[in-house]
């Protein structure tokens, strides 16, 4: 099995141009198998050194993911059948034997709830630091400002160049979402005045089409280091939620709803391709709409 897993990494890399972190991936999830079906061998007194992936039946994969729902996430589980679908679909496609994964469905998805911040507590981070006026504190504070003004998403934030932001009409264009889709996001006063704070105390001059983003060095911020940020800024607003970027891009979308806007402008703004993805925000205002029931309806 170490060959055909290895020869189905090689495909993955050549053929479907996979990235090197998806091909590694996919060979763990398939290494995870083996090392089931070779347990599985050892606990009926047959030790073997190698498995063949022809002898691999319905049974054996049911059997497999039933052992990982004990102890893994959903999700984990569904990633490593969606990597057995594949490596048995390309061994079928080659000839080289039937696939056991043809008829299963992947176990439903857990529904976790965003995190998310209310509206007092995100007043105390955005108050972070607010009297501070050192580059670092104005690019930071311009961060969480702009993270929760506008929706976007942190790789879309630290694609940002300054021509993207039209301070007249109070827009950004976002060029770095999903699919290459350019879309046109408002952005509060607020986050304006930020940024434009953020720009004057700039270590190195700006340019039109140099980036927003960007460490004291003038390269850009990576994502791991706005994560950094913002937990770091959670920490010392004193916000008992550990919160990530995306936690922002959740309480820009709950606030959002809660305070009256349609689902499709939200949907809009955030670049979902689909209204399902954005509806997700409707559970946060449940209690909203029971409060405002209770006071409105004669007989709540």
């Amino acid at each position: 099995m170490l060959d055909a897993i290895e020869a189905f990494a090689a495909t993955l890399a050549q053929a479907a141009r996979a990235s090197a972190h998806t091909v590694d991936n996919y060979r763990r999830d398939l290494m995870a198998l083996r090392g089931y079906m070779l347990d599985r061998s050892a606990a009926v007194g047959r030790r073997v050194d190698e498995i063949d992936p022809a002898s691999i039946t319905p049974d054996h994969v049911r059997g497999w993911l039933a052992e990982m729902m004990k102890t893994y996430r959903r999700a984990t589980v569904q990633r490593r059948l969606s990597a057995a679908k594949a490596f048995f679909r390309y061994r079928e496609n080659a000839g080289a034997g039937g696939n056991p994964t043809r008829t299963m469905r992947s176990p439903r998805s857990e529904r976790h709830l965003p995190q998310i911040l209310g509206r007092e507590d995100m007043t105390k981070l955005l108050e972070v630091d607010s009297d501070v006026k050192s580059p670092r504190a104005l690019r930071d504070r311009a961060i969480i400002e702009t993270l929760y003004s506008t929706g976007v998403r942190v790789s879309e934030l630290i694609g940002l160049d300054w021509r993207d932001i039209d301070e007249e009409l109070g827009m950004l264009t976002v060029r770095a979402g999903k699919g290459d889709k350019d879309r046109m996001v408002p952005i509060g006063e607020p986050a304006l005045d930020a940024l434009a704070a953020w720009r004057r105390a700039m270590p190195i001059a700006w340019e039109p089409h140099g980036p927003v983003i960007v460490n004291l060095r003038g390269t850009r911020l990576t994502t791991r280091s706005v994560e950094n940020i913002v937990r770091d800024r959670i920490a010392r607003a004193g916000v008992p939620v550990d919160l990530t970027p995306h936690g922002l891009r959740h309480t820009f979308a709950t606030h959002m709803l809660g305070n009256g806007a349609d689902l499709r402008s939200i949907q809009e703004m955030l670049g979902h391709s689909s209204l399902a993805t954005t509806q997700r925000y409707t559970h946060v205002s449940v209690n909203h709409l029971k409060q405002v029931y209770r006071r409105a309806h004669p007989r709540a």
